[in-house]
Order: C-alpha cells, then structure tokens, then sequence
C-alpha cells in the first residue's frame, strides 16, 4: 500500500479507500457543516434548488451567526433570520444564537464539536483551524455547503503536502501567531498552494492548543488547502475538557510519507513577527521596523481571541494606559472566554487601561462593524488578513500581529515589541 500523510489518511478513511494518492478525486463523508450568517444563506438558497430541502444529519451541522452579529444593519438582521428560521424548520441540534454564540472557529471546539480524525468542511476560509486537533478540515464555498448539508458528502482532490518540523520552544511574548507569519513570510501566501501544511516534530509539545488553533487557522493564508497537527497528551487533555466521551480516531502519517517539500523550524529563534500591508507575506522582525505610530488596535478574531490572548493583552496593559488618540478594541472569541476573562479580572484590567470590550464577533476583521477605519488610519490587529480595504477605507493599513505586539502598541501609540515596555 502507498504510504500516506495525516491528511491523506482521514481522507482516505472517509472515501471507504484503503489508499488515495495526490491529485486524486474522491468523494467522502462529512462529520460536520458548518455555515456563518453570511455564507449560510447563500447555500439555503442553494438548496432550495434540490429535490430535498432536509438536511441529512441535523447533528451534524453547525449554524453560527458571527459576521454581523448583534446585528447590524436590516441586511444583516434579515440574514440571520433565514439562518435562525432554517435552524428551526431542520430541528438543528447546533444552532448558536446570540446570547450561546461565539465566534465560530473558538466555539466549536470549545463546544466539543470538532474532534480528532473527523473530516470538516466550512463556508468559511478559516474553517481550517481544526486541523489543531487533528482533523482534516478546509473552507468551500456556499454550494459547496449546500450539497454537503443535503448529502453529507463532499468532493476533494486529494492534496500534496509540506512538511514543517518545530524543533524548540518559543521565547517569551513570541507565540503561535509569530510562528504562521514566519512562516508565511518565508513561503509566501501560494506557498503551500492547495497542499497539507502537515506540523510535527518536538517542537509541537511546547505550543499550547491555542498556539496551534492560531496556526493552523492561517494555513489558509499561505494558500493551504488545510493545516494539521498530531495528536499528543495535550490534545488528549483538550478533549477530555472539551468533548469529554466522545469517540474519535486518530491518524498518524506514515514514516515513509511523501512530502513535495519539508521545512526545520527552531522555535527558540523566533523573534516577534509583524505583517505590513498589504499582504500576510510582507512580514517583518522589529530589527528593522522604524516608528509607524497608528490609530486603533484590535485583539479578538478567529485568530486570536481565545483565553492565552486575552491573558496575554491583560499581562500586557496590567497597570498602563491605552496612548491618547489610539483606540483599542479587545474581543473575547466567545462566551464562555468572556466569562473567564471576566472572573479573572481581564476586563477590568482593559477597561481601566483605556480600551473597549465587545461582545463576541467577527466585526472589525472583515471591515463589518466594531472597529472600521477611516481614509489613511493604520491599524495593528490580531486578526489574519491585511488585504487592501480590508477593515475599511482603502487607503487604510493594517498591520497583523500577536496580541503581545498589539496591546504593546495600544500602550505606546506605535507599532511596538511588548519587550519595548
């Protein structure tokens, strides 16, 4: 038999093939669907137009409206009425409505639905942040969606894959989100052109679950079809917290897999990474960074809202003072990490350090809401793409980084290192 990478494996086991190769069409079962409040009515719409308007597994799909939620405008109120109304009409076991959701990428781990060896599409680009706990997951688009929630199958070509081994630990204030940007900086945003970007190594076992949610949620942004991890006692421990007995089956690469390119990566010698616009590739070290004093900070998304950097924001600005001019903007990635970070006293640290608290969303990342920028505004954000307008007026910046950099720029009112402090 072929040897295999990770990915290929649970592709395979989910074709009911013994082997797939790179290239490969095949067409598999899903564990789970999920939609948001802006790709999900497109594919309601979309499956409108079957034969069958049931869903094939009412356990085994997820609606979460994050984009534009509490909502912000008509458009968007009457988008997360078809959801809700869809979510109702299906009987939809996983339907988070304000008040439970969170962002969707934090919440469905949190919530235990992500797990080991399942295989995950998602209307959303960043659907491949599962991939930390060992599941082959990636984005498609709304029809996609749509036939997967009919069906429950989908269609892959079967993808090639990079190698990245993490040897290591990383320095303080140096996290996962440095870890993606080195490396899209080093590979570039096709570098990993619909391929695995398959992480292992020592170096895996000194990176916490959110440094690897962090990382494996960029896969997307060097061109990755997924990114995957392997299962260790830290992802063990997760799921014990997360989706405590529920089954899951785990894959490991084969040691004579074949990889297009492979990639040593010392953790120990990261330095804290930022991306300058326009793209996540154009990164840089505060080597050589000079002033570029900015307007407002944002620390939340996908990427980065989970509890490590909330924790680290709040190390950050304990006892400082947000600059004058800057507004900072901090967003827990769900509820259940706002209530932590109210318990722990993180909120009270933001807010007598000068920023504001939102309630869980996607807002600011994508230029919806909580966190526009005007013409010529420069922004440090924890979120994952810097494209042109992407937050806003196009002639706005922004500047992707960890939540380190980016609560030591709020203190500062410039793009700055927290060992600047």
């Amino acid at each position: 038999m072929a040897s295999m990478t990770m990915s290929q494996k649970i592709l395979a086991a989910h074709a009911g093939l013994s082997e797939v190769k790179p290239g490969q069409l095949i067409e598999a079962d899903l564990d789970l669907v999920l939609g948001n409040d802006i790709t999900s009515p497109v594919a309601i719409k979309e499956m409108e137009k079957f034969k069958t308007n049931s869903v094939f597994d009412k356990d085994k799909i997820a609606l979460v409206p994050d984009h534009f939620v509490p909502n912000k405008d008509i458009k968007s109120a009457e988008n997360c009425k078809c959801v809700r109304e869809f979510a109702k009409r299906n009987s939809i076991t996983n339907y988070f409505e304000v008040g439970q959701m969170g962002i969707e990428h934090a919440l469905l781990p949190e919530k235990g639905l992500t797990v080991p060896g399942d295989l995950i599409i998602g209307a959303d680009s960043h659907t491949c942040t599962y991939g930390a706990l060992g599941a082959f997951s990636t984005g498609v688009g709304s029809t996609d969606m749509a036939a997967g929630m009919a069906t429950g199958k989908a269609w892959f070509k079967v993808p090639s894959a990079i190698k990245f081994n993490l040897i290591g630990e990383l320095p303080e204030y140096v996290s996962g989100k440095d870890v993606i940007l080195h490396i899209i900086g080093m590979i570039g945003v096709d570098g990993a052109l619909y391929k695995s970007m398959e992480f292992t190594g020592e170096g895996v076992k000194a990176l916490s679950m959110d440094d690897r949610f962090t990382i494996a949620n960029m896969a997307i942004e060097a061109g990755g079809k997924n990114g995957i991890f392997p299962v260790d006692e830290k992802t063990i421990e997760y799921l014990k917290e997360h989706a405590p007995g529920k089954e899951f089956k785990t894959f490991e690469a084969d040691e004579d897999a074949e990889y297009d390119v492979e990639y040593t990566i010392d953790l120990s010698t990261l330095k804290s990474t930022v991306a300058f616009p326009h793209l996540p590739e154009n990164t840089h070290t505060f080597d050589d960074i000079a002033d570029i004093k900015i307007d407002q900070v944002v620390i939340g998304s996908c990427t980065n809202g989970r509890i490590d950097d909330i924790r680290m924001a709040a190390k950050i600005l304990k006892g400082r003072k947000v600059a004058d001019g800057i507004r900072c903007i901090i967003i827990p990635a769900t509820q259940a990490i706002y209530m932590q970070a109210m318990e722990e006293g993180l909120l009270k640290i933001f807010i007598e350090a000068g920023a504001v608290v939102s309630t869980p969303t996607c807002g600011p990342c994508l230029g919806g809401y909580m966190g526009i920028l005007a013409s010529g505004e420069r922004c440090v954000s924890t979120t994952n793409r810097n494209f042109v307008g992407r937050m806003g007026a196009t002639d706005s910046e922004i500047y992707l980084a960890s939540p380190a950099v980016a609560a030591a720029s709020a203190v500062t009112g410039k793009l700055s290192s927290p060992t600047e402090l």
